[in-house]
């Protein structure tokens, strides 16, 4: 048990840090001003691949450091690169369509999230399935698996807490009636 600690204390941090970021993200929502958004949900998106630009070459070139690995990406070391920067193009196309299911979703986590970590674990497993085809055996139970999964994630959606829609701002009319007694347009005097 002790072995699984660490990688399961750190796919705990992965889930706490992915579960904020969709009401992280949601917080970048464009206002609107004067009937137009102010921003497309691409503006911030921009950062978020500086973000991930940034800790991953600083983290990555961190811990090799600290492993003792090489900094060779070439020959043997090849797929390093190849398969890192797959698997990076993957993760940076999953936070575009993220980002677009936050921002087109009005920044509704409560919808969003609970569909994207039900389906990744669901998509891992048919990838597994694929890449092991004719190799392994299928347990049924992995199909009731995916089956609770979708379950799951339509309960979470429907029961999470909503808090209350913030309240439309108030706007006051210009009156330039000197005789008029109330800013509002529907009992002015003239």
């Amino acid at each position: 048990m002790n072995k699984m600690l660490i990688p399961i204390l750190f796919a705990l941090g992965t889930a706490v840090f992915w579960g904020c970021y969709g009401p992280t993200i949601g917080n970048a929502a464009a206002p609107v001003v004067n009937g137009a958004k102010l921003w497309t949900p691409f503006k911030p998106y921009v950062f978020i691949g500086i973000a991930y630009l940034v800790i991953a070459i600083a983290g990555g070139l961190v811990m090799m450091s600290v492993k003792g690995d090489s900094f060779s990406f070439s020959g043997d070391h090849f797929p390093t690169a190849k398969w890192g920067f797959l698997a990076g193009c993957l993760g940076a196309a999953g936070a575009l369509c993220l980002t677009t299911a936050m921002m087109t979703s009005k920044g509704n986590a409560l919808l969003v999230m609970p569909i994207v970590f039900g389906g990744a674990v669901s998509v891992t497993a048919i990838v597994s399935i694929i890449k092991l085809h004719g190799h392994v055996s299928i347990n049924p139970l992995l199909w009731v698996g995916m089956a609770l999964t979708v379950i799951g994630v339509v309960i979470v959606a429907m029961n999470t807490p909503h808090g209350h829609a913030a309240p439309a701002p108030k706007v006051e009319a210009t009156v330039t009636d000197s005789n008029a007694t109330t800013s509002d347009p529907t009992t002015a005097q003239s």
